[in-house]
């Protein structure tokens, strides 16, 4: 049986919004994708709230993406759902453009090392202005919102230099009104059902 490895951050996790507790596997996106195709390949989820993409994490090396996406790889997946970014743009960061773009090229190539070519890159959604009256004010301010607005066109550029499939969620769901960072219960079955689409309709090796 294939393997597919969904590695991302708190959205991959399930982070509830509203509550701050965890989406159950009917709800999270990931989780939907392992029941629907439990008789065709293994899913292994791997979200972690707080999980960065590219940047060094001080609270644990599980929380630094090129880090803590090794030991996964070694059980050699057949696809990578990459869905992160999005932390790396908290505050205390300061990444630029130019730094986010080379962080999660130098990631994605970490992934082709392992002989992994099936790579589905998702795109996260905009920051919503909300978040600044949020918990999460303390990590993220107007710059981060700003820089969010700029993945689109570095995740496109990436994908196509790269030749990864990429799926933009600024296209299919909204984060939620409630924290304007973490998709609600509808953003999660929207996104399951575009990578399901994708994962049935592409042929891959």
């Amino acid at each position: 049986m294939k393997k597919i490895l969904c590695f991302g951050d708190s959205n991959t996790y399930g982070f509830n919004p509203k509550n701050g507790s965890r989406f159950n596997e009917k709800i999270r996106w990931a989780g939907q994708i392992k029941e629907k195709l439990k008789n065709k390949f293994e899913i292994i989820e791997q979200g972690q709230n707080n999980r960065c993409g590219f940047t060094e994490n001080k609270e644990s090396i599980e929380l630094s993406g090129g880090i803590a996406i090794e030991k996964y790889l070694k059980l050699s997946p057949d696809i990578v759902i990459l869905a992160i970014g999005i932390n790396d743009l908290q505050k205390i960061y300061k990444n630029d453009e130019k730094t986010i773009y080379e962080g999660l090229k130098s990631l994605i190539l970490k992934i082709k090392s392992y002989g992994i070519s099936n790579i589905i890159l998702l795109t996260p959604s905009i920051l919503k202005e909300n978040i600044l009256n949020s918990f999460f004010n303390s990590l993220f301010d107007e710059v981060s919102i700003e820089k969010s607005k700029k993945l689109p066109d570095i995740y496109k550029k990436l994908s196509e230099e790269l030749n990864v499939i990429n799926i933009d969620l600024n296209k299919i769901a909204e984060t939620s009104e409630t924290d304007g960072l973490h998709y609600d219960e509808e953003g999660h079955k929207k996104i399951a059902e575009a990578v399901l689409n994708v994962l049935i309709s592409q042929k891959f090796d």
